[in-house]
């Protein structure tokens, strides 16, 4: 009597059963990330898809703390490639940062100036965007919009700015209230 072996591959290049060729097919794995979450997580996916695709920006890099920066690499042709680094977002916190990023170029760079009003019209853009796609825009937000703010306006302080831009007077830095300056008199300059 002869004893026949099978081997692993007897097993996988045996002709497929019928039970398998009868199922259908499955549908592609998609690479988006909106497409394989669900929820809240989902419609931030679907946030960075639109963002991108609107404002032609690229990703440099997701950074994992709440951070960012926007910026435009021109070549010699005089095409633009727009620029962010971001958190990728998450929650209100990280979409409110993402959005202010993504802000900057929807803005226009130095479009406000001086640079402390092109902050403030960014975090406004990214909390107008948040509003409008329906996202929660909770307090910690709304304090860090405020932190942001009060510190580009005390560095423009710092580096001798003179007019403070009207949208930007709430944002008073305590401690730096400039005071008037006092005229001099008549009887002093003569």
């Amino acid at each position: 009597m002869k004893r026949f072996m099978l081997t692993l591959w007897d097993f996988l290049s045996s002709p497929a059963r019928p039970e398998a060729e009868a199922a259908p097919p499955s549908p592609p794995v998609s690479r988006s990330r909106a497409s394989r979450s669900t929820g809240m997580q989902a419609r931030y996916d679907k946030l960075v898809d639109d963002m991108k695709e609107r404002w032609g920006i690229r990703i440099h890099r997701w950074r994992n703390r709440t951070s960012g920066c926007a910026w435009e690499l021109r070549d010699k042709s005089g095409r633009v490639d727009r620029m962010i680094e971001s958190p990728y977002p998450k929650g209100p916190m990280s979409c409110a940062v993402f959005l202010h990023e993504v802000g900057h170029h929807a803005i226009g760079f130095s479009r406000y100036s001086p640079r402390c009003l092109e902050e403030y019209m960014a975090w406004d853009w990214a909390l107008r965007t948040m509003e409008a796609e329906g996202l929660n825009v909770t307090d910690a937000v709304l304090k860090r919009r405020d932190d942001a703010v009060r510190y580009a306006l005390a560095k423009a302080l710092r580096r001798g700015l003179r007019r403070i831009p009207e949208p930007l007077l709430p944002y008073m830095p305590e401690g730096l209230v400039k005071r008037p300056r006092r005229q001099r008199s008549r009887q002093a300059a003569g």
